[in-house]
C-alpha cells in the first residue's frame, strides 16, 4: 500500500487493465538464465557495435566518424570555398555523429595537415592542432582554428552524386548520410588507422601513393602479381629510416599481421659537437626519447652531455650535446637499441569488408578494394546511362512534335481543361507521358523549327553515348581500364616522394647495449620518513653528523657500490627496484633523496625497508607481529626485464615487524611485549621462494601478547646474551625486562 503523510497523499500511476496484469504477473519474477545466454543477448551486440560502428575501417579507408565528419564538410562547401572555424564544422557533424563536440574535434585534430598524423592529410588546416610525434604540444581549441578541405578528397567524393554508394538515414532520420565513400584509389592503405574494439584491435600502416597506384594497377593487370615488386614497404608521415627484412614484410603482404622496424634520422654537427635527430619512428614522442636518454644518463651513459628539445615551427628536431672525443655513430647505434629511436610497428590489418571484420594481407585488401570500385563506376555508369536514356526519350518526343508544330499548338489551344493537355497531345502525336509533359512544358517562344532543330541535334550524341555506356557496362575489363586511368591520374596529381627510407643492415655490428655504471664504494642510508643518502667514504670522513628532520632517526646504513640494487619495501607489500647509481652523491649535511617522490610511490604509501645486493645472493627475513617468520631468498626479488615495481613482496595477511637482510647464520633477537626475548640461528628456517608465504611460527606467544621488535645482532652480542639462545623452534623464550638494547652492550 502506498505510504501516505499529512500533507498529501502519494498518488500512484494509472494503468489500464491490460497493462496492469502485465505489470502484475511479471512482478517480482527472477528467471535464472546461464551466463553464456546473458552475454550472447546483452554483450555481443555491444561487442558488434563497437567493431562495426566505432573502431575499425571499412574498404574506403575510413572509420564511421571519419566519414561523417568528411561528409559534413563536403555539404557545407569546404571542398572549394574558404576556410571556417573548426567549431561550425563540429557543430555540423553533430548531426550525423552522436557523440560529444570534444570526441569529433579529436578525430578532426588528426586528419589535420598541421597535426602530421596522416601521410596525405584531408584537412587544410589553420591554427595549432598539435603534433602527432608531441605528447605535449597540444591542439587550440576549436574556436580558435579553421579548415577546409584538401584538394585530395576531390577524389574520395567523386561522382558521389551519381548513386556510387548506398545512402543510409542518420540517427534521428531527418537527413542521408553515405555508407562508404565512392575513393578513386585505396585510401585504405594511403593512411595509417589503428582501433580498438573488444577482443580485437587493428593497426594499419600506410604505404607510398605512387608506389600503391602502381601496384594496383598492374595487379589488376595480372590477378597473379607481387605487389612487393612496386611496393617495397611501409612510409611513415614522420619519415625516418625503414630496416629493410624481406620475410616479415612477406609475412605483412600475404597475412596482415607483423611488424617493421623503424629508427630516427639523425645528422651531427662537428662545430657544436652535437647530434641533432629531425624524425623519429610513429609510435613514439619526443617527449619518451628525452626522457629515456636521461634516465641512461643517470644510470651512467656517460658519452651523453646533455639534451634537449628544439622543436619549433621549422619542425621537429631533438638535439643530444657529446663529450669531447665521442663518436656520434657508435652512440647512435647504442641509442637505437637502448631507446625509442628504433621502435617495431605492429601492423594488424583488421578491417571491415561487407560489415564483417577480416585480417586480410595488401594483396588481398586491394583485390577487395578492386572489387568495391569496380562496383562504384558499374553504379555511375549506370546512372549516366539512365539519365541520357531519359533525355534521348524526351527528345524522341519531341521529334515527333517537329513533324506538325501547328498540330501541337493547335491542341493545345483547343483544350479547355488544363488537365487535359497532357492526355490531347499523347493521342495526338502516339507520345507516352513524359515525352507529353516534357512537350507541354515547352515555352511558346520556344515552339519554333529552329529551336527543336537545334535540340534535335543532340539525338545522334545521345544515340552513341548510349551505345559506348551499355558496352561499358557489359565489359568489366572496360570498367577495369577506366578505374586504371583514374589511378594514374591520382598517382600523378597528388603522389610525392617516400618519406621513409629504406636501408639494409644485415652486416651491421653488434654493438654492446650495457651501461658503463662507475664503481665505487659508497654507504647507503635511509631514514624512519623515507630520506636517502648514498655519501662516499671520503665525504663521511669529512662530515659524520648528519642532517635529518626533526623526530627522523636513520633505520639503514649499508657499505656497498655504486652498482648495488636497490630494493625499497612500502607499507602496501610493495618492493620499488632501483639502482644506486640513479642517485646522487650526497653529503651528511644534507636530507637526502625523499623516496616515495623519486620512486613515485602511490598516494599514502611509505618506506618500511631497504635492502642492496650486486648478485641478489642471501635472504631477507620477514618477522610478522603474531611471531611467525618468512625467510626469502633475494633471487625471488630478481627480475629478467627492468622492473620497476613488484607486488606482493611480503604477506600482508599480518602486521609486519621488520624485514632483515641475513646472511647464512645470521643471528636474529625477538622480543614480546610481555617481556620475553629467544635468540635463534636463520639458519633453522628453511628458504620459501614464494614472496609472499606466510613463514613460520619462531616465537611462541602467550594471549594478548604480540612480536614487538626483531633485528640482526652480532656473534659477540649472541655470546653474551647465550641464555635467550633456542635450540628449537618456535619457542617461546625467558623474560628479559632488564636486558638493554644490544647498541648499548658493552663488550
Amino acid at each position: 500500500m502506498p505510504k501516505k503523510s499529512k500533507d498529501k497523499e502519494i498518488k500512484q500511476p494509472k494503468l489500464s487493465e491490460r497493462h496492469a496484469q502485465a505489470y502484475i504477473q511479471g512482478a517480482g519474477a527472477v528467471v535464472d538464465e546461464p551466463i553464456t545466454i546473458t552475454l550472447e543477448k546483452n554483450y555481443m551486440p555491444y561487442a558488434m557495435s563497437v567493431i562495426v560502428s566505432r573502431a575499425f575501417p571499412e574498404i574506403d579507408g575510413f572509420k564511421p566518424s571519419h566519414r561523417k565528419l568528411l561528409y559534413t564538410m563536403y555539404k557545407m562547401g569546404l571542398l572549394t570555398g574558404p576556410r571556417t572555424k573548426s567549431a561550425n564544422i563540429v557543430g555540423q557533424t553533430m548531426k550525423l555523429n552522436p557523440h560529444g563536440d570534444q570526441a569529433i574535434y579529436e578525430t578532426m585534430v588528426r586528419l589535420a595537415r598541421g597535426n602530421e598524423a596522416l601521410l596525405h592529410p584531408y584537412i587544410d588546416s589553420k591554427g595549432n592542432f598539435g603534433k602527432a610525434y608531441s605528447s605535449d604540444m597540444q591542439y587550440a581549441a576549436s574556436r580558435y582554428t579553421e579548415a577546409k578541405l584538401e584538394p585530395i578528397c576531390n577524389e574520395l567524393f567523386s561522382d558521389i552524386d551519381k548513386d556510387t554508394v548506398n545512402f543510409v538515414p542518420n540517427y534521428d532520420n531527418t537527413m542521408q548520410e553515405p555508407e562508404l565513400l565512392p575513393v578513386t584509389f585505396p585510401s585504405i592503405l594511403v593512411n595509417s588507422n589503428v582501433g580498438i574494439g573488444v577482443s580485437m584491435a587493428s593497426a594499419v600502416c600506410p604505404f607510398n601513393l605512387k608506389e600503391l597506384c602502381e601496384a594496383t594497377i598492374s595487379l589488376m593487370r595480372d590477378p597473379e602479381y607481387d605487389v612487393m615488386q612496386s611496393m617495397k614497404g611501409p612510409d611513415f608521415p614522420g619519415g625516418g629510416y625503414m630496416i629493410w627484412d624481406e620475410d616479415k614484410l612477406r609475412q605483412i603482404y600475404n597475412t596482415g599481421r607483423g611488424s617493421v622496424r623503424v629508427r630516427a634520422k639523425y645528422s651531427y654537427d662537428k662545430s657544436a659537437n652535437c647530434i641533432e635527430i629531425t624524425e623519429i619512428p610513429p609510435t613514439t614522442t619526443v617527449e619518451a626519447i628525452i626522457e629515456k636518454v636521461i634516465d641512461l644518463a643517470k644510470s651512467g651513459l656517460k658519452e651523453v652531455s646533455y639534451i634537449r628539445d628544439e622543436t619549433d615551427l621549422s619542425g621537429l628536431k631533438i638535439a643530444i650535446d657529446l663529450k669531447r672525443g665521442v663518436d656520434p655513430d657508435e652512440l647512435m647505434r647504442k641509442l637505437y637499441k637502448l631507446t625509442p629511436l628504433q621502435d617495431n610497428f605492429s601492423a594488424n590489418f583488421n578491417i571491415l569488408v561487407n560489415g564483417y571484420p577480416k585480417v586480410l594481407g595488401v594483396t588481398d585488401i586491394l583485390r577487395e578494394w578492386i572489387k568495391f570500385r569496380v562496383g562504384c563506376v558499374k553504379r555511375r555508369v549506370a546512372f549516366d546511362l539512365n539519365k541520357k536514356s531519359e533525355r534521348l526519350h524526351l527528345l524522341e518526343g519531341l521529334e515527333k512534335i517537329l513533324l506538325d508544330i501547328d498540330k501541337a499548338i493547335k491542341i493545345v489551344r483547343e483544350t479547355e481543361e488544363e488537365a487535359d493537355v497532357v492526355p490531347n497531345l499523347m493521342i495526338g502525336f502516339s507520345i507516352d507521358e513524359t515525352q507529353a509533359e516534357y512537350v507541354a512544358e515547352i515555352k511558346l517562344r520556344h515552339l519554333n523549327r529552329e529551336y527543336i532543330l537545334n535540340r534535335l541535334k543532340d539525338v545522334s550524341d545521345l544515340t552513341k553515348e548510349i551505345a559506348d555506356l551499355q558496352d561499358v557496362l557489359g565489359s568489366e575489363r572496360k570498367i577495369k581500364l577506366i578505374i586504371i586511368d583514374e589511378l594514374k591520374k591520382v598517382s600523378e596529381k597528388y603522389g610525392q616522394p617516400r618519406k621513409t627510407e629504406i636501408i639494409y643492415i644485415d652486416d651491421e655490428p653488434e654493438v654492446s647495449t650495457e651501461v658503463e655504471v662507475p664503481d665505487y664504494p659508497c654507504r647507503l642510508i635511509l631514514t624512519k620518513e623515507g630520506y636517502f643518502k648514498k655519501i662516499t667514504p671520503q665525504s663521511l670522513r669529512m662530515s659524520s653528523e648528519h642532517k635529518l628532520k626533526e623526530a627522523d632517526v636513520i633505520t639503514t646504513e649499508i657499505d656497498l657500490s655504486n652498482r648495488a640494487d636497490l630494493l625499497f619495501f612500502t607499507n602496501n607489500a610493495k618492493c620499488y627496484k632501483a639502482k644506486a647509481s640513479q642517485f646522487s652523491d650526497s653529503k651528511a649535511s644534507v636530507l637526502g633523496d625523499f623516496i616515495p617522490v623519486a620512486l613515485k610511490f602511490d598516494d599514502g604509501e611509505g618506506v618500511r625497508a631497504m635492502a642492496a645486493t650486486l648478485d641478489y645472493s642471501g635472504c631477507l627475513v620477514f618477522v610478522y607481529k603474531n611471531g611467525k617468520a618468512a625467510k626469502v631468498p633475494l633471487s625471488s626479488f630478481e627480475t629478467k626485464t627492468n622492473r620497476k615495481v613488484l607486488l606482493k613482496a611480503y604477506c600482508e595477511k599480518q602486521e609486519l615487524i621488520a624485514i632483515l637482510d641475513v646472511k647464512d647464520g645470521s643471528e636474529v633477537m625477538v622480543r614480546s611485549t610481555n617481556g620475553r626475548m629467544i635468540i635463534f640461528n636463520t639458519g633453522m628456517i628453511l628458504p620459501k621462494s614464494t614472496r609472499d608465504t606466510q613463514g613460520v611460527q619462531v616465537m611462541t606467544l602467550k594471549v594478548g601478547a604480540s612480536v614487538e621488535s626483531a633485528r640482526v645482532i652480532t656473534p659477540e652480542q649472541a655470546s653474551e646474551l647465550s641464555k635467550f639462545r633456542t635450540k628449537t623452534l618456535p619457542a617461546a623464550g625467558p623474560f628479559a625486562k632488564d636486558i638493554p638494547d644490544p647498541d648499548q652492550m658493552t663488550l
